[in-house]
């Protein structure tokens, strides 16, 4: 191997290309589009560093990368899945029952989600999750602890604080991992702190219904699902003055040309708050690798084992300039690629 290059574009976030490999002598990766510009910066770095092909890496969200991912073993299924989120019992359910019964999960490290909105717009700078809840759930308690549908048009009827704008947001549809995240730590948190919460409960609802009427959205037009990628929802932050929208932190930091963040509950996101634990709405990112794949399909363990090392995923490598927080706990992940370990054996 060369000494390690990272060429401009090899740290270009700009996504590999989704197209479907010639030959099947290439790394096929899906999922995510959080660490979809991780893994593209990977994917060429170990392509210019490796002889091997460049792997080919496609967006599609979380939960449609690992349905792709547990379509079954062989050579016309993808070997890596993507997810913002750790992968669900349902979905090793489904990977088993379709023959992919060993699975690696490997943690990349840590990102944050982000509340921006045009640069030159509105001051939408400071948000609390209360916020978020009372200007997005489908129903709230009134006054008189009636549940109601939301009557919420504009964030300074949530928040005397925030501008006087109509509500319009932009958040990761359901497919997305970056949702599951929106929703417990951000709808949730905020149905918790303004009480509302205890008031579904003592309307009659069992804590599971309370937890969901927590979470659901309202379907008005003041909250809309990107199914897409983050460049679709930059798009329609570029064409709504008082959009506001959800990203994925390394996404914002590449993008400060056209948008601006907001802090949430007094902290602003940043790499340094997200390690420290700071910044509350943060999430570790990870990767599954198809054991059943390694030794078949060339160069898969080697991209894995590049993608975790010190000069990749460490706090000094290329993926922090974009946004990624190293993982403290890498040289354990390092090991459980380096030994093949699945899931249920990495202890």
């Amino acid at each position: 191997m060369n000494p390690l290059k990272l060429t401009a574009s090899a740290v270009a976030v700009a996504a590999v290309s989704a197209t479907a490999a010639a030959a099947r002598d290439q790394v096929q990766v899906a999922g995510s589009s959080t660490v979809l510009p991780y893994a593209s910066i990977v994917a060429e770095a170990f392509g210019e560093n490796f002889d091997f092909p460049t792997p080919v890496v496609e967006s599609g969200g979380s939960s449609a990368g690992l349905k792709r991912f547990c379509e079954g073993v062989g050579e016309n299924t993808i070997d890596i899945a993507n997810a913002s989120r750790a992968i669900r019992e349902k979905e090793i359910k489904a990977c088993a029952d379709a023959g992919v019964t060993d699975i690696i999960e490997v943690r990349i490290g840590y990102d944050g989600i982000v509340f921006a909105s045009q640069l030159n717009g509105p001051e939408f700078t400071a948000f609390e999750p209360a916020d978020w809840f009372k200007a997005l759930a489908a129903k709230v308690p009134n006054e008189a602890g009636e549940i109601v549908d939301n009557p919420n048009m504009t964030w300074a009827d949530v928040n005397a604080d925030l501008p006087a704008e109509e509500i319009l947001t932009f958040i990761p549809g359901t497919k997305h991992g970056t949702r599951e995240v929106f929703e417990e730590k951000v709808l949730l948190q905020g149905c918790e702190d303004t009480g509302a919460m205890e008031a579904f409960t003592a309307s009659g609802m069992s804590e599971d219904d309370a937890e969901a009427a927590c979470m659901a959205v309202r379907t008005d037009g003041k909250s809309v699902d990107i199914d897409g990628d983050y460049t679709e929802t930059l798009a329609r932050i570029d064409s709504n003055t008082n959009g506001v929208g959800v990203f994925g932190l390394a996404f914002y930091e590449n993008n400060t040309d056209k948008l601006k963040v907001a802090t949430m509950s007094g902290v602003e996101p940043s790499t340094e708050t997200i390690a420290s634990g700071e910044y509350p709405v943060s999430r570790p990112l990870y990767f599954y690798i198809k054991k059943a794949h390694i030794g078949v399909i060339p160069g898969l363990k080697e991209f894995a084992e590049f993608f975790v090392s010190d000069d990749i995923a460490g706090p000094d490598g290329p993926l922090s300039n974009y946004g990624l927080v190293s993982d403290p706990e890498l040289a354990d992940t390092q090991a459980v690629v380096a030994d093949e370990k699945t899931m249920g054996n990495a202890m």
